[in-house]
């Protein structure tokens, strides 16, 4: 995209904007930055190779807050799943106050905070709820700094885990708030293991993907805790694909291995449910990160590990679904050495039979030995209900959750 088009792509997104919407800040800051390139480079097939480095950040920032702003005000899928076993709302009592709710700019560039919000306010109106949503990356500073009293993100990172704990000197509290999305990039959509047509494996099993992916290691960790007897030795990796059954001329061929890189939150979740959460991956992976091409389109991860894995039949990937793509296949997965192997399908996923789901939680700060704030307390428990996962349903990118992860969550508030 060239720097014209991002003028006119942020100019038409800010006349169309709304009160919720954080993409348009989003857009107004990255316009800042490419403001002086449009004076050096008025010709609309300028290069971006003649930008600096942060112009071209820049670029790629509008470029993406446009793409998420479009993508967010519509719904994505239309099936309806049977919410029936979901609590209803009731509320507890009449309560009055705000509720800062920090991080996810998902819920403001689709529709469903300001679901939530209209929803609520019908059972609790003297409840306000301010939101402040750039970006998941901020949450974890605003809850131990008490800017927030509720941030909405993906699972934090180590030091966001690390600094929280040794400010505060307890954990947070986690509530799982929705599944992540089966397709629609952005919204923690469902991570897949992806095969080049070519190849005639029918399925793998959770233990063959750390043995894949995986390396030898000295052990895992479970949040900022170091964990031993997680360790695994190098017997166990995987690395040709006759050692996952194939024969002939598949049997002494290497396993080449695609996914993100190691400084995105997708190689974190995927590590966390395959690898132990361990930083040991495969020797050889090739891992990717989004670019800007000389034509000022930015060329991101998901697609440049497709593109590779087309052109490759020894190839395996781990990917974000963003949709079918030409030559590849996806795997059906099980969760145990014994089966069964699931299909990729948007109902596996929104009942959690497929091993990799993604999700988005809400975390809160509450001492030991005190009450968690009702206002939060309440607000979770409306976002747990028939009604909250109704507006997840129809603002239609995330998946609602199941009647036995409400039931677990729920437990998990009344014992605070």
């Amino acid at each position: 995209m060239t720097n014209v088009s991002v003028w006119s792509r942020c100019v038409r997104a800010c006349a169309s904007g709304n009160k919720t919407n954080n993409a348009l800040p989003r857009m107004l800051a990255a316009m800042a930055m490419v403001l002086p390139a449009l004076v050096v480079l008025p010709c609309p097939a300028a290069q971006t190779q003649d930008l600096t480095d942060a112009q071209k950040s820049a670029l790629a920032q509008a470029d993406r807050a446009g793409v998420i702003y479009t993508r967010g005000k519509q719904a994505h899928y239309t099936q309806k799943f049977d919410l029936s076993a979901l609590p209803h709302f009731v509320p507890s009592k009449q309560l009055t106050g705000w509720i800062r709710l920090h991080g996810n700019n998902y819920l403001s560039d689709g529709s469903l905070g300001e679901f939530w919000d209209k929803t609520f306010s019908k059972y609790q109106p003297g409840i306000k709820i301010s939101y402040y949503l750039p970006t998941a990356a901020v949450a974890f500073a605003a809850l131990y700094y008490n800017q927030a009293d509720l941030v909405m993100s993906h699972r934090p990172g180590f030091y966001d885990e690390l600094a929280y704990e040794r400010i505060l000197d307890f954990p947070p509290i986690e509530i799982t708030g929705v599944t992540g999305s089966y397709d629609v990039a952005g919204w923690e959509n469902s991570t897949v293991i992806l095969l080049n047509n070519r190849n005639p494996l029918k399925g793998l099993t959770m233990e063959q993907l750390d043995g894949i992916f995986g390396s030898a290691r000295e052990g895992g960790w479970a949040g900022t805790n170091f964990r031993p007897d997680w360790a695994r030795g190098p017997e166990k990796n995987i690395r040709t694909w006759g050692q996952l059954g194939l024969t002939g001329e598949w049997a002494d061929k290497p396993i080449n291995v695609y996914g993100f890189n190691l400084r995105y939150n997708t190689c974190q979740d995927f590590a966390e449910k395959v690898l132990q959460s361990s930083d040991k991956w495969n020797e050889n992976i090739h891992a990717y990160a989004h670019i800007v091409r000389p034509d000022g389109t930015r060329y991101i991860q998901a697609d440049q590990i497709t593109d590779a894995l087309a052109k490759d039949p020894y190839g395996i990937a781990f990917n974000r679904f963003r949709g079918e793509r030409p030559g590849i296949k996806r795997m059906p997965i099980a969760a145990k050495g014994g089966g069964p192997f699931v299909e990729h399908t948007i109902e596996n996923l929104q009942k959690r039979a497929y091993p990799l789901i993604n999700e988005v939680y809400f975390y809160a700060t509450v001492k030991p030995g005190t009450k968690m704030n009702p206002l939060v307390k309440e607000f979770l428990t409306f976002v747990l209900s028939q009604e909250g996962q109704t507006d997840v349903m129809r603002d239609g990118k995330y998946l609602p959750l199941t009647a036995a992860v409400v039931r677990e969550q729920l437990k998990k508030l009344e014992s605070i």
